[in-house]
């Protein structure tokens, strides 16, 4: 399973830049409250340590044991159905040794695994309906455990992640195109259903969010007030922003208008503390991993290869926007971590997990010499 590689070919700008961005996180959630800090900081060096240990197995090896991820993946998903805590009116989390453990987050690392090389194993008739049924088909079990949660944010995250691995995988564009003529009516249709007053497609609270983004003004004391003091902590910045751990008054995290900043608003925080100039860096850097991880699978030296680190970039890239998109009212509220930045350890170290894959790939890319 261990390969010799030339420690030139190893991603050491990747490598530095998932640190800075996690580091930069650390003093974030530090910022927004602090006994959480202690928790990132074991989570970046327990997610780099196993990153870099799973960089240096080959990734075709590990693999084979892609049904094994699979099963692995709904046993997680069914146990908290069964033993799940419940927080917040959600049940996503169970103990796991004293540690609160989510397996929605590690979800998606293990759906990219799978997929990978189911696809690549089905790549000739991925376009055949008997091929898309079955992908469609396996999709179905976990995405409807992580649904039951509730978690509809994590739910729409691993739709994106599937098509752009169906997308990846050699997808004919006819087939996009008729899924397009049939997705956006239904998606009409949905919202359309969604927003009657006695509609039973999402929970209670899922659609005041939505009603809340569309008429912020009638909703100033309920879900709406959230987005809002983001958005203002966020403008409050301005430049240089009004320092990480500080004691203003006027301060919007000091305040405590926006609950649980360290996770879903963390964002608001950077803006606040950090203003436009950190604001800017953490989405760079964000936009950096993610087309960095494009540009390793363009050299990847198969479609399982290709697969997986599109499907991180995916994850980043996509998880990103839709964060910061709801820290600024770009969006309805639907409580989703920023990678590598809000407070969260399972979803920490799944990230670097699937990194250390993605490291491997460029390990074994087209071009590269490597001794067995």
């Amino acid at each position: 399973m261990l390969k010799r590689y030339r420690i030139k070919d190893y991603d050491f700008k990747l490598v530095i830049m998932l640190i800075a961005i996690s580091v930069i996180g650390i003093m974030a959630v530090g910022s927004a409250q602090r006994s959480v800090q202690d928790k990132q900081i074991m989570g970046l060096i327990v997610g780099v340590f196993l990153m870099i240990i799973i960089s240096l197995f080959d990734y075709t090896v590990l693999l084979k044991l892609y049904w094994v991820f699979y099963t692995l993946n709904i046993v997680l998903l069914f146990l908290v159905e069964i033993m799940g805590v419940k927080a917040g009116g959600a049940q996503r989390w169970f103990s796991f040794f004293g540690i609160r453990f989510q397996p929605s987050e590690f979800a998606k690392i293990l759906l990219i695994l799978f997929y990978a090389q189911f696809i690549m194993k089905h790549k000739e008739n991925i376009n055949t309906m008997r091929t898309l049924l079955t992908l469609i088909a396996l999709l179905i079990p976990p995405l409807f455990l992580v649904y039951r949660q509730p978690d509809l944010s994590t739910s729409i995250m691993l739709a994106v992640i599937f098509c752009v691995m169906l997308f990846i995988g050699g997808l004919s564009y006819k087939v996009i195109v008729g899924v397009f003529a049939v997705v956006i009516p239904s998606v009409v249709i949905f919202l359309t259903i969604v927003l009657q007053p006695d509609q039973n497609l999402i929970k209670d609270y899922q659609q005041t969010r939505i009603l809340a983004w569309l008429y912020p003004s009638e909703y100033v004391n309920a879900e709406g007030y959230q987005q809002a003091n983001s958005v203002m902590a966020i403008g409050s910045g301005q430049l240089f922003g009004k320092g990480l751990n500080n004691n203003i008054i006027g301060s919007v995290k000091n305040g405590n208008f926006i609950s649980e900043p360290q996770t879903d608003f963390i964002f608001a925080i950077i803006g606040e503390e950090m203003g436009f100039i950190g604001s800017c860096a953490v989405i760079l850097l964000l936009f950096l991993i993610a087309l960095e991880c494009v540009l390793i699978a363009r050299r990847a030296k198969d479609t399982a290869g290709m697969i997986i680190c599109s499907g991180m970039a995916a994850l980043i890239g996509f998880q990103s926007f839709m964060n910061i998109a709801v820290a600024t009212s770009l969006m309805p509220n639907t409580g989703i971590p920023l990678p590598f930045v809000s407070a969260g350890l399972t979803s920490l170290v799944s990230l670097f997990i699937g990194m250390g894959f993605v490291l491997n790939v460029r390990l074994q890319a087209k071009n590269d010499y490597n001794v067995k």
